[in-house]
């Protein structure tokens, strides 16, 4: 199964950029002989428009015409469930093995997601019901992604 993330917003040089950078090289490494290959980041500017709903609609509309056709959605949003990390692997190795080809992982803009991206999406998950810039949660999510690789490899850098 290809992992993406597709976020709105662009991640600037600098620590958070080199962090994130960090986790998915692990990943990559980690992931291919489980059956999960990075496929790379989709970053997209934030809408310009003028209203929160027509920015959402706007930003929705984008990350779905840039990501390959049947690719499924997982929405990170606030309103989300909160899996453990261990959930979380599982969940990943389920839609794996059911044959899933696609997967992106999406991260809204400051406006968050729109509600027909979240309502069209296999699942929505949350870091916790704190609001975090979209760089950090960047680096959460590619360090989750690692972590679930090493859960399901029994590699112990993930303990309980």
């Amino acid at each position: 199964m290809r992992l993406r993330i597709a976020a709105i917003g662009r991640m600037k040089a600098g620590p958070e950029q080199e962090l994130a950078a960090r986790y998915l090289d692990r990943l990559k490494k980690s992931g291919a002989p489980l059956g999960l290959d990075f496929a790379g980041v989709v970053e997209l500017p934030e809408s310009k428009l003028p209203g929160v709903s027509e920015r959402r609609r706007d930003e929705a509309t984008r990350l779905t015409a840039a990501l390959p056709e049947g690719c499924r959605l997982l929405a990170l949003d606030e309103t989300g469930r909160t899996p453990s990390s261990e959930e979380f692997a599982v969940d990943l190795a389920r839609l794996r093995d059911e044959g899933l080809r696609d997967l992106a992982l999406v991260i809204g803009g400051p406006d968050g997601l729109a509600p027909e991206l979240r309502t069209a999406a296999a699942g929505t998950i949350a870091f916790g019901r704190l609001t975090f810039p979209h760089q950090i949660v960047r680096i959460l999510l590619a360090e989750q992604l690692y972590r679930a690789t090493t859960i399901l490899a029994g590699h112990p850098y993930h303990r309980a």
